[in-house]
C-alpha cells in the first residue's frame, strides 16, 4: 500500500508506481538506487535524480533506495570522489543507511554472468581495435558486418577470456562483446562490449585484484537485479540502452528483472551539466576547483550558500517529465531567496563604502543600538549595532543631484539610517581629482524610531560603524556564463568563450560587528543587498562572505532588453 505523501507532485514515474502497487508487482514494494560514477562531484542535475530515487523511496510504505556507485573504470575514480558524493546526498537530506553499494562488490558474480553468457554461445573475445570495431559497427543508415572473430568455438573464447582475467594480452588487444545483431538499427545492439582490459590502474576498492573491467551497460541491470531494484529510473540518453538491458537480463540465470524507466534530464541555463566539461573548468584552472562557488556542482552551491531545502524545492517544482527542457536559472534562484528570507538573519554591510562624518554626533560616543535580526520573526532576537560619530554608507547610496524619485541621499538632503537616526547631508569633500571622499552631515537626535515631525525623509539606507565596523572580503558571485546555453552555441569552438568575465568581483566591504562571530556556512541576508554565507576560508582575522544571490532577479531585466 501507498504512503505518499498527499502534497507530493504527481508525475509519469509515480503513476506507473501506483498502478504497479495496485496491481501487487514486487511484493507491493517499491526498491530504488542512486546510481553515481565516482568520476567528479555531484551537479545539480544529479540532485533531481538523487530527490527523485530517494524521495520515491520514501514517499511508499516499505521503500528503499540503494546508493551504488558504478565503479567500473577505475583510471578516472577515486576515493575522494566517493566521499564527496556521500557527503553530497547526506547535505541533501537523504540517507541509504545500510544500503551502500558498489559495483565492484559484484566483479565475481558479474565474471560468471560473462562466463555463461559466453557457454551459451551469446558472447565471444574479439580482437579487432577501437578502430576497426567503429568501422565494423556500420552507421545509423547502414547495418555493421560481423568481426571475423565472431564465430569463434565457446572452448576458445572461455580459454581467451580466463587468459585475459589472468593478464596475458595488452590493453586494448581484446574484448568480450555480446552477440546480438550487427544488422540492428538500434546501434547499442550491435555486438556491444562488455569487458576491456585495463592495466596498470588500482581499484580504489578491489586494488589490483583485477585487469580487466566490465562496461556499464553490463554491469548495471545485472547490479539492479542483485540488488532487487523494482524501477530503474535513469535519463533519456539511456532510452536506447534499454533493450540492451533486458536483453543482457533476459539471457542469464537471474531472478529479479527491474524495470528501466527514462525521465529528461535537468538542463539548467547559464551553465554546463557535462562532467567532462565541469572537469575542463577545474583542470585548466578556470576555477578553483569543484566547490568552487560559480559551480553548478552541489558542493559550489553549498559554499554559495545555498540550502539543501532550496534545492529540493527546485528538484521538486521543476517536475519530473519525458520532454527535453531548459530550466531558467532565475527559478533556481527563486527557490532560495524564498528559503532564505524566512530563515536568514539580517545584517548591516557597505560593499563600497563612502565615509560619513556626523559632525553634530559626540567624538568618542558609541552608541549601541537593538535591532531585530528578522523583521518578521521575534523568535530570532536582537542584536546590537554600534553607532559612532563616523560610519560609511554605500558610495550608490550618495548623489550630489538628483530628482524627487531619488529615494537616497542628496545634497541637502535627508535620509534616515535603518535602525537608527535620520541624517542631513550639509558637505561633500572631494579629493584633487573631483572624487568624492567624504561627506559631512548632521543627525537629528529626537528620531531615533521616529519620525521627524514636519518634514520628509527621502528614504532609507544601511551603514556601518568606521571605528567599530569589521573589515570584511566579499565575493561577489554572478552566473557563470553570459550565454543560455554555453554548451549548445555552434557559432564558438568552445564553450568558454561564453564564460562570463564578471562572475567573480571581490570587494573590501564593512560589515556590522556581529558578524565577526559568524560561523562558516552561516546566511545572512545584508539589508538591501542581497543574501550571503560565510566562507570556508573565513577566519576570526579575515572575515569572507560569498554572495549567494541578490534580492531580486537582475537578469530578468537584462534578458528582457535583449529579446
Amino acid at each position: 500500500m501507498s504512503n505518499k505523501e498527499t502534497s507530493a507532485p504527481t508525475h509519469f514515474i509515480r503513476q506507473i508506481i501506483e498502478r504497479d502497487l495496485a496491481a501487487g508487482k514486487n511484493d507491493g514494494k517499491i526498491h530504488t538506487r542512486f546510481p553515481p560514477e565516482p568520476n567528479g562531484y555531484l551537479h545539480i542535475g544529479h540532485a533531481k535524480s538523487i530527490c527523485l530515487n530517494f524521495g520515491l523511496a520514501k514517499d511508499y510504505a516499505g521503500g528503499q533506495c540503494n546508493l551504488r556507485f558504478d565503479d567500473t573504470n577505475p583510471h578516472k575514480e577515486n576515493e575522494d570522489y566517493v566521499n564527496a558524493i556521500k557527503e553530497d546526498v547526506k547535505w541533501l537530506g537523504f540517507d541509504w543507511e545500510d544500503r551502500l553499494y558498489y559495483a565492484s562488490d559484484y566483479f565475481e558474480k558479474l565474471y560468471g554472468y560473462a562466463v555463461e553468457l559466453i557457454k551459451a554461445g551469446k558472447a565471444y573475445v574479439c580482437d579487432l581495435n577501437a578502430e576497426q570495431t567503429r568501422e565494423y559497427r556500420g552507421t545509423l543508415t547502414d547495418p555493421g558486418r560481423e568481426s571475423p572473430y565472431r564465430n569463434r568455438s565457446v572452448e576458445e573464447n572461455l580459454d581467451l577470456f580466463a587468459r585475459i582475467r589472468a593478464g596475458e594480452f595488452e590493453d586494448g588487444s581484446r574484448v568480450l562483446r555480446a552477440k546480438i545483431d550487427m544488422a540492428s538499427p538500434n546501434m547499442n545492439m550491435r555486438d556491444p562490449t562488455l569487458y576491456r582490459i585495463r592495466h596498470g590502474v588500482i581499484h580504489h576498492q578491489t586494488g589490483e585484484a583485477w585487469c580487466i573491467y566490465p562496461m556499464y551497460d553490463f554491469t548495471h541491470p545485472i547490479s539492479d537485479a542483485l540488488e532487487g531494484i523494482t524501477h530503474s529510473l535513469c535519463t533519456l540518453e539511456f532510452e536506447d540502452h534499454r533493450p540492451l538491458y533486458d536483453w543482457i537480463l533476459d539471457n542469464i540465470t537471474i531472478d529479479c528483472h527491474p524495470q528501466q524507466i527514462e525521465f529528461s534530464r535537468l538542463n539548467l541555463e547559464y551553465t554546463v551539466m557535462s562532467k567532462r566539461k565541469l572537469t575542463q573548468l577545474v583542470d585548466e584552472g578556470l576555477m578553483t576547483g569543484w566547490d568552487d562557488p560559480r559551480m553548478p556542482t552541489i558542493a559550489g552551491l553549498r559554499r554559495r550558500g545555498y540550502t539543501p531545502k532550496s534545492i529540493r524545492t527546485f528538484c521538486e517544482r521543476i517536475g519530473v517529465t519525458k520532454s527535453a527542457n531548459s530550466v531558467e536559472m532565475g527559478m533556481l534562484e527563486a527557490c532560495i531567496r524564498e528559503d532564505l528570507d524566512q530563515h536568514a538573519r539580517r545584517a548591516l554591510a557597505v560593499l563600497d563604502p563612502l565615509k560619513v562624518v556626523i559632525e553634530n554626533y559626540p567624538e568618542e560616543k558609541v552608541e549601541m543600538l537593538d535591532a531585530p535580526y528578522h523583521p518578521k520573526d521575534e523568535s530570532m532576537g536582537s542584536r546590537q549595532l554600534a553607532f559612532t560619530r563616523e560610519i560609511y554608507i554605500d558610495r550608490a547610496d550618495f548623489r550630489e543631484e538628483a530628482n524627487k524619485k531619488y529615494k537616497r541621499m542628496v545634497t541637502g538632503g535627508e535620509v534616515r539610517l535603518r535602525n537608527a537616526y535620520v541624517i542631513k547631508c550639509e558637505q561633500v569633500i572631494k579629493d584633487d581629482d573631483g572624487e568624492i571622499i567624504e561627506l559631512r552631515c548632521s543627525y537629528d537626535p529626537e528620531t531615533l524610531g521616529a519620525n521627524p515631525v514636519g518634514r520628509k525623509v527621502r528614504g532609507v539606507i544601511h551603514w556601518a560603524s568606521a571605528s567599530q565596523g569589521v573589515p570584511a572580503e566579499v565575493r561577489i558571485y554572478d552566473r557563470l556564463f553570459n550565454h543560455p546555453a554555453p554548451d549548445s552555441d555552434k557559432s564558438v569552438e568552445s564553450f568558454l568563450q561564453h564564460i562570463n568575465p564578471d562572475s567573480l568581483r571581490t570587494v573590501q566591504a564593512i560589515v556590522e560587528p556581529s558578524l565577526r562571530q559568524a560561523e562558516v556556512g552561516e546566511q545572512f541576508q545584508f539589508e538591501r543587498e542581497g543574501y550571503f554565507c560565510v566562507d570556508q576560508e573565513s577566519s576570526h582575522d579575515k572575515v569572507i562572505f560569498n554572495r549567494t544571490v541578490t534580492l531580486r532577479d537582475t537578469w530578468a531585466k537584462i534578458e528582457g532588453e535583449g529579446s
